[in-house]
């Protein structure tokens, strides 16, 4: 492999860069095909997104680093993808019929509604205006199943998915053979009526969330609460996000839901300030008593170790798919000087980057070159997530790339005919290797290893 490397005339970020804002990030997401309003061209559903091309690439790369971490590189957790219409009865055994509420009010005035809990003052933040009375507001979605829309074909779509890995802990375990400590993993879509979403994708009424229920023995509960959240903060960093924008923020006893032992959130410095990116909470037995009750059924273990028999305790990490794609998103917007251009670009982890590789002819009115190039991309498509391209010039095309986050662009030109060797630039510090043109795929797969 030949060491000659090469960069463009590059400045600090500080040069040309600025405070990455949330009207960047949509900006660069409608242009690029990562995220598009929903019904757009109908004007559009309040806090409904689509994800582009190169969205669904990068969330769904989210979700594939989730699942190799928690599923395939353990030797205690299996996997699930329960259904999101269930039982009415689980609902009602979850505690989510009773009591999955906010205190809704309305301006008499300008007829807007807010969450009362969000209020500062007794009046109208929007107008001034007098508030009704507040009223419990249930988050939950409805709908029927069968012909007849009446209360005994009432469903609802599920507001988280967890339940749904509950009712199946016992089908799991026997099926699978398990003994505790072991968890379920799920990855799966959720709904929830949202009096005040907003903050482009962070808070929706249609999400996905990637849950964990980790099943342990009484008395062990502790020491594997503390043992995920350490492994949970630790998984957003081996995937790129800076220390600094993280933080644990453990709840006070006021604000523990009346089932927790303790719950702590992982914050993330986004633009609206710090919020919440996943919830780590130690649910005691809560979930399989009341399983248990409403559904008549035995859900206890039998611990063959002290011949016991107990209902385990749950420690539940709860992470949202679009908020964590989010978070990726941001933490990894750059800008900054190259050339004398101002430049933006992704600096994703590669194993999230939505395209792998570009491979770009640099002179597309030559076939021999656009050949080699197209025979590239043929090969390593095989294994990645790569494009051709040749629709603009050579600094416009690196330029794009380097905006959706891509790695790795590897040009063709006329001395590649002669020498069979390419050129690959990498995104960041666009520096160029010259590598020989048979050393192509492994060069990239060992900087995907090594990332």
């Amino acid at each position: 492999m030949s060491d000659e490397k090469q960069c463009e005339e590059r400045q600090t970020p500080a040069a040309a860069g600025g405070e990455v804002t949330m009207d960047k990030i949509v900006s660069l997401c409608k242009r690029r095909g990562l995220i598009f309003p929903s019904s757009e061209i109908y004007g559009g559903l309040g806090s409904t997104w689509d994800y582009g091309p190169l969205g669904v690439e990068l969330k769904n790369n989210v979700k594939r680093a989730w699942w190799q971490s928690v599923v395939y590189e353990r030797d205690d957790m299996e996997g699930l993808d329960a259904a999101i219409l269930m039982h009415p009865r689980v609902w009602e055994a979850s505690g989510h019929v009773e009591s999955f509420t906010d205190p809704l009010v309305d301006c008499k005035e300008c007829k807007k509604r807010f969450r009362a809990d969000h209020l500062t003052t007794e009046r109208c933040p929007e107008c001034g205006g007098e508030l009704t009375e507040a009223r419990q507001f249930n988050l939950m979605f409805r709908t029927h199943i069968g012909p007849v829309e009446d209360s005994a074909s009432v469903v609802y779509l599920r507001p988280e998915t967890a339940q749904g890995i509950f009712v199946n802990f016992e089908n799991v375990r026997e099926s699978m053979r398990r003994k505790l400590p072991f968890g379920i993993a799920q990855i799966g879509k959720a709904f929830r009526n949202e009096i005040t979403p907003g903050n482009f994708t962070f808070r929706t009424r249609e999400f996905e969330q990637m849950e964990i229920e980790y099943f342990v023995k009484p008395g062990e509960d502790e020491t594997w609460y503390d043992y995920w959240v350490q492994e949970r903060f630790a998984w957003y960093q081996r995937y790129g996000i800076r220390a600094g924008k993280l933080r644990l923020r453990p709840h006070a006893k006021d604000e523990l839901a009346h089932y927790a032992r303790a719950c702590v959130d992982i914050e993330y410095l986004f633009p609206m300030g710090w919020s919440e990116l996943e919830g780590i909470a130690n649910r005691t037995d809560y979930d399989l008593r009341r399983h248990s009750e409403f559904s008549g059924k035995d859900l206890t273990y039998f611990d063959e170790t002290d011949r016991t028999r107990y209902l385990p305790y749950v420690i539940e990490p709860s992470a949202g798919a679009d908020r964590a794609t989010l978070a990726f998103l941001i933490d990894a917007y750059r800008e900054d000087v190259v050339a004398g251009r101002e430049r933006v670009y992704l600096a994703l982890h590669p194993a999230l980057a939505p395209i792998k590789a570009a491979v770009l002819p640099l002179l597309r009115n030559r076939p021999e070159v656009v050949e080699m190039a197209r025979r590239l991309h043929a090969g390593l498509r095989r294994r990645w997530k790569t494009i051709y391209t040749d629709t603009a010039g050579i600094g416009r095309l690196y330029r794009r790339q380097d905006e959706v986050g891509t790695p790795f662009c590897i040009t063709v030109d006329v001395q590649s005919l002669e020498d069979r060797q390419v050129t690959v630039r990498h995104r960041d510090t666009t520096l160029q290797d010259r590598i020989p043109l048979d050393r192509v795929e492994a060069y990239i797969e060992e900087k995907l290893e090594s990332a």
